[in-house]
C-alpha cells in the first residue's frame, strides 16, 4: 500500500514503499503520517463544528420564519372574525336586532376553524407540540346548538337583566336581606339575570342559598369545557374567569312612619333617611337589577418594571406583551390599540412566550378574594382542592383568542411564581418555573393537552433567584442566576435535576448574578451586579471570555440580537451597550434618561428596534440610530389621586411616587407629570377645569395652573394626611376633609383662597365628601361610620339629617348614604369598599373594593338586594373610581398595583 512523506518543501507526497519497523527513515515516515494525519482530522472536525453551528443557527432562522408567519396568520383571522362579527351585528342593527333579509339568521359570530387533525395541538400522549401549515384553514359558520346545551346555558346567562327578574321575582332564592352581586368575566361580560334555582343535591345542599340562577350551576361544565380545549388557535375561546356569586346579606330594616332605613356595618347600627318621592313607595324586599349598560376594559395605563423581570416582549402580531396588576397586555404601538388577558386574579409576577409565539404562560402570587372566590371552587372543583384562584399558580393561554389552555400547579405552589421559561431545543415541551418561597424551589413541568405534569422539583438555592432559562439548544439543560450563584443544571431521563456551579477561577465573586442571554453557538452569557459580561462555555460552567466594568453598576438586562449581536442594559449608567457578533464590546450606545428610571428589560423590536422597560414603570421604544422615545408611563408607587376634568377628555392622578401627572384618555396619553416633591393622597379640579388642587399626606395642600403646571398657591392644615378635598359646584368654595377629623373650608379668590372655618363634629378621620348642588351643604363620611352634613358657609353641623332628606347633591362620592345601602357586602367592615361615582346623567353608581373589583349599579343603588357587573383587572385595593365628564368611560386607580385602568361604558 502506498504511504505518505514530507518533501523538503514541507509538501506530503505519496510514498511508494511500504513503512518498515527496521528501517528508521520508514519508521520516521510512518510518525509523520500519523500526526499530519491527526492534525487533518482536527482540522476537519472543527470544519465540521462550524457547519453544524451553521445549520443550527439556518434552523432557528427558518423556525422563526414559520412562527411568525403561522402568528401573523393567526391574528388575521382575529381581526377578520371581529370584523365579520361588527358586520352582523350592524346588519342586525339595521334590521331592528334580526337578520338580514334573505340572509340565514346566526347565533355567534362566524369562527374560523380547522378542517383538518393537524392543529398546533398540545398532544397529551406524546407530549410535544405539533406542528401545522397554513393552508387549509377555511371559514365557516357555526353548527346549529343543541338543545340544553352549555352553549345554551350561556345563551341564558345574557338574558335582559329586566326580563330574567321579572320570570323568576316569584322564586324563593331571592331573600329580603340580600344583596346579590354578578363576577363577570372580562371587560365584555354580562351580568346574568336572577333565574330560578335547581333542585339541590347532597353535595349542593348547603350551597342552595348562596346561588341565584341556573347560570352558577352551568360554570363547572363551562370551565371544563374551555379547558378541555387543545387548540391553541381557538378563536371563540374566552377567558376562564367569568362566574356569577351572591355578595352576602345585610341586616337591614325600614321605619315606614318616618321613612328611614336602619343596618349595619361592623356591628354600628347606620341611618339613613329616604327622600319624599320614595319612602312611601320603598319596599325593602325588592331586588334591584343590575344596569342595561356594562363595562368593557379599553386601556391599561403603567407597566411592572420595578420589581420583575424578563416580562416584555415583541409578538410577530405587531404587539409587545408586558403586564401591570393583574392584566397581560398586548398593546399594538402603530395602532394605538390594547387587549387584555384578565384571567388572572391577582399580582401577575412573571411571563414567559411559547417558542410558537402563539402560547403564553404567566404566573402569579397568592389572590385574596377569598371571600369572594370560595363558592365559585365549591362548584367548579371536580376532585381534588382546585383552589388556583386563591393560590399562586401559572396560567397557560393563547396570546390571538386571549383563552386560557391550562392552569398549571392549582395549589402547589408556597410562593408566587417569579419566574418562568420555556423549552426551546425540543419545542416548547417542558416549563419551568422559580417560587419565591422560603426554599426557592425549582420546578419542571411537562405541557400535556389543558394541564401540566410536574416532572421534578426541588430546592434551588436558599437565597434569592431572579431568572431562569432553558438552553435553546441543548435539550434538558437549564440555567438559574440570582443572589451569590449561577447555576448550570440538567435534567435526566428519570426526571432527575442535577446543578453544577459556575466557577469564577479567582476573579471577584458578584453579590447578584441579575440577568442570562445565549450566544448562536450556545454560549452562556451572564450580567452581574458589578456591571461585568461573562461568557461561559456552552456545556461547561467555566469561563471562557470576561469583560469587567462594561456598565457602572448592576446588569439587569441582556438581549441576544437575532443577527449575532447582543445588547447589554446597565441600571445606574442608565446605558445600553452593543456587542458585535464576535462578543466585542463596540462604541455604538444609547441612553435613557434619568427620570425614566434605569433599564430593567431589553427586548428585540421590529426591524431595528428596541423595547426598554424601566425600573420606573415606563415602556420606551427606539434604536441606536434614532435613540428613544416612551410610548408607556405609569405611576412606581401607590397612586391615591383621582379626579376627572370637568370639560375635557381628561384626568389626573397622584401618588405616593411624588408624581402628579395630567392624562388625555382619548390619545391615552400623559399631557404633562411633574413631581411636586410630597406625597399625593387626594386631587380636585376646579369647576371650570383650570386649577387643580392637590392634598398631600403630611397636611399641605397645594394649587396648580392646569395648563403651565405652575404652583399657584399651598397651604397647611393639620399634620395628616388629607384624605379628600372638592370644590363647590359654583366654584366659590373649597372644602378639605383631613385625617385630624375636621373639614376645612376656603373662600375661592380671583388670586389666593382665604380660610373660612373649620367643621368639627367626627370622631374619626372624614373619607368622603359631597356638595349640594347648590353649593351651600356638605355632607361626609367618617372611618367609623359616621354620616354627618354641614352648613358650609358657617362651618357648623347641621343635627337634623331628615330636613336634609331633599337635597340634590352635585356628585356621589360618600359610600355610605341612603343611595349606596346596596354597594355593600355581608359582614362589611366599612373599610371593604373604598370609592363610588355617579354618572353625570343619574342612571350609574360605579364602585371601587379592597379585592381589586370594578362594579357597575343602576342608580340609585338604595335595595339592599342589589345585582351588579363585577370586572377584575386591578390586583390590589381600589382607591379612586370616577366617570369621565360624558359618562362614556370610567377611571380606576390601584393602590400598590400602580395601575390606572380606563373602561368603556357600553
Amino acid at each position: 500500500m502506498n504511504g505518505f512523506k514530507s518533501n523538503s518543501l514541507g509538501e506530503i507526497e505519496e510514498c511508494s514503499e511500504k513503512p518498515s519497523l527496521q528501517d528508521n527513515g520508514n519508521i520516521y515516515t510512518a510518525t509523520s503520517n500519523e500526526f499530519f494525519t491527526d492534525e487533518m482530522l482536527q482540522s476537519e472536525n472543527s470544519g465540521l463544528a462550524g457547519r453544524v453551528q451553521d445549520l443550527e443557527r439556518k434552523v432557528l432562522t427558518q423556525q422563526d420564519e414559520i412562527v411568525c408567519l403561522r402568528s401573523t396568520l393567526a391574528d388575521v383571522l382575529r381581526r377578520l372574525n371581529l370584523i365579520e362579527g361588527n358586520i352582523d351585528r350592524g346588519s342586525a342593527n339595521l334590521h331592528g336586532g334580526r337578520s338580514a333579509p334573505n340572509t340565514p339568521s346566526r347565533t355567534s359570530t362566524p369562527s374560523f376553524n380547522r378542517v383538518t387533525s393537524q392543529s398546533p395541538t398540545l398532544n397529551s400522549s406524546s407530549s410535544t407540540i405539533s406542528n401545522s401549515t397554513t393552508s387549509d384553514w377555511k371559514l365557516r359558520k357555526p353548527a346549529p346548538r343543541a338543545t340544553n346545551s352549555p352553549a345554551d346555558l350561556q345563551q341564558r346567562r345574557s338574558t335582559p337583566i329586566g326580563q330574567g327578574l321579572s320570570q323568576s321575582r316569584s322564586k324563593s332564592i331571592h331573600h329580603s336581606n340580600g344583596s346579590l352581586h354578578s363576577d363577570s368575566p372580562s371587560s365584555s361580560s354580562v351580568s346574568p339575570a336572577p333565574s330560578p334555582s335547581p333542585r339541590p343535591t347532597s353535595a349542593h345542599a348547603s350551597l342552595q342559598k348562596k346561588w341565584s340562577s341556573t347560570s352558577d350551576f352551568s360554570v363547572q361544565s363551562s370551565l371544563q369545557g374551555r379547558l378541555s380545549t387543545k387548540s391553541m388557535l381557538n378563536l371563540n375561546t374566552k377567558s376562564i374567569i367569568g362566574h356569577v356569586l351572591k355578595h352576602g346579606t345585610h341586616t337591614c330594616s325600614f321605619n315606614e312612619d318616618d321613612g328611614s332605613m336602619k343596618f349595619y356595618l361592623r356591628g354600628r347600627p347606620i341611618v339613613l333617611h329616604a327622600p319624599t318621592d320614595v319612602r312611601d313607595s320603598f319596599e325593602i324586599a325588592k331586588v334591584q337589577p343590575a344596569p342595561s349598560k356594562k363595562l368593557k376594559l379599553d386601556w391599561v395605563y403603567g407597566y411592572r418594571g420595578r420589581d420583575c423581570r424578563s416580562n416584555l416582549y415583541q409578538l410577530p402580531t405587531g404587539e409587545m406583551a408586558y403586564f401591570v396588576a393583574a392584566v397581560v397586555v398586548l398593546y399594538n404601538v402603530d395602532e394605538q390599540s390594547q387587549r387584555h388577558y384578565v384571567g388572572h386574579t391577582d399580582d401577575i409576577k412573571s411571563l414567559s412566550v411559547h417558542p410558537n409565539k402563539l402560547l403564553v404562560a404567566t404566573g402569579q402570587a397568592a389572590g385574596k378574594e377569598a371571600s369572594v372566590s370560595f363558592n365559585l371552587i365549591q362548584l367548579t372543583q371536580s376532585s381534588t382542592n382546585n383552589d388556583s384562584y386563591l393560590q399562586p399558580h401559572i396560567r397557560l393561554w393563547n396570546s390571538v383568542s386571549l383563552a386560557t389552555v391550562a392552569i398549571i400547579g392549582n395549589g402547589e405552589f408556597s410562593g408566587p411564581v417569579n419566574a418562568l421559561s420555556f423549552s426551546r431545543a425540543d419545542g416548547g415541551v417542558l416549563l419551568a418555573a422559580i417560587e419565591d418561597s422560603p426554599d426557592k424551589i425549582i420546578s419542571v413541568w411537562e405541557i400535556r393537552g389543558d394541564r401540566g405534569q410536574r416532572i421534578t422539583e426541588t430546592r434551588c438555592s436558599v437565597d434569592t433567584i431572579v431568572c431562569v432559562e432553558f438552553h435553546p439548544l441543548d435539550r434538558n439543560q437549564l440555567v438559574t442566576a440570582g443572589k451569590n450563584h449561577l447555576a448550570f443544571w440538567t435534567l435526566d431521563q428519570n426526571g432527575t435535576l442535577y446543578k453544577r456551579m459556575g466557577v469564577f477561577e479567582g476573579r471577584e465573586k458578584p453579590k447578584y448574578v441579575t440577568c442570562i442571554a445565549f450566544t448562536q453557538s450556545g454560549d452562556v452569557i451572564s450580567g452581574d451586579s458589578n456591571g461585568n459580561v461573562i461568557v461561559w462555555g456552552r456545556g461547561t460552567n467555566i469561563i471562557t471570555r470576561f469583560f469587567k466594568k462594561v456598565h457602572d453598576g448592576s446588569i439587569f438586562s441582556l438581549c441576544a440580537l437575532k443577527d449575532g449581536r447582543l445588547a447589554s442594559g446597565g441600571g445606574k449608567d442608565g446605558r445600553i451597550v452593543l456587542f458585535d457578533v464576535d462578543m466585542n464590546p463596540t462604541s455604538v450606545e444609547m441612553e435613557v434618561e434619568p427620570h425614566f428610571g434605569a433599564v430593567r428589560v431589553i427586548a428585540e423590536g421590529k426591524g431595528s428596534q428596541f423595547l426598554i422597560g424601566t425600573t420606573r414603570n415606563c415602556i420606551m421604544t427606539g434604536s441606536f440610530d434614532l435613540g428613544l422615545s416612551p410610548v408607556i408611563m405609569g405611576h412606581t408607587d401607590e397612586v391615591w389621586g383621582l379626579a376627572v376634568h370637568p370639560n375635557l377628555p381628561q384626568f389626573v392622578t397622584g401618588g405616593r411616587d411624588r408624581l402628579l401627572q395630567l392624562w388625555d384618555s382619548l390619545s391615552h396619553s400623559v399631557v404633562w407629570s411633574k413631581d411636586i416633591g410630597e406625597q399625593i393622597q387626594s386631587c380636585a379640579f376646579s369647576t371650570d377645569g383650570e386649577l387643580v388642587a392637590v392634598g398631600t399626606v403630611l397636611g399641605k395642600w397645594m394649587v396648580f395652573d392646569t395648563l403651565t403646571r405652575e404652583l399657584l398657591a399651598q397651604y397647611m392644615d393639620g399634620q395628616e394626611p388629607i384624605q379628600t378635598i372638592k370644590f363647590s359646584p359654583d366654584g366659590n368654595l373649597l372644602a378639605i376633609g383631613s385625617r385630624d377629623n375636621f373639614i376645612y373650608i376656603y373662600q375661592v379668590g380671583s388670586k389666593r383662597l382665604s380660610k373660612i372655618g373649620r367643621c368639627s363634629g367626627h370622631s374619626s378621620f372624614v373619607t368622603h365628601l359631597d356638595w349640594s348642588e347648590d353649593s351651600h351643604q356638605l355632607r361626609s363620611n367618617s372611618g367609623d361610620y359616621e354620616v354627618l352634613y354641614w352648613n358650609a358657609e358657617l362651618c357648623r353641623q347641621i343635627t337634623s339629617p331628615t330636613t336634609l332628606r331633599d337635597v340634590k347633591w352635585a356628585s356621589q362620592t360618600c359610600s355610605i348614604s341612603f343611595q349606596t345601602v346596596g354597594v355593600w357586602p355581608e359582614n362589611a367592615d366599612g373599610s371593604d369598599v373604598n370609592s363610588v361615582g355617579r354618572s353625570s346623567d343619574g342612571s350609574l353608581l360605579v364602585s371601587g373594593d379592597d379585592w381589586g373589583k370594578i362594579k357597575l349599579y343602576a342608580y340609585p343603588t338604595s335595595q339592599p338586594k342589589s345585582l351588579a357587573h363585577t370586572y377584575g383587572g386591578h390586583s390590589s385595593h381600589v382607591t379612586g373610581v370616577e366617570f369621565m365628564q360624558d359618562d362614556a368611560r370610567i377611571i380606576s386607580i390601584g393602590g400598590n398595583d400602580t395601575s390606572v385602568m380606563q373602561w368603556t361604558v357600553c
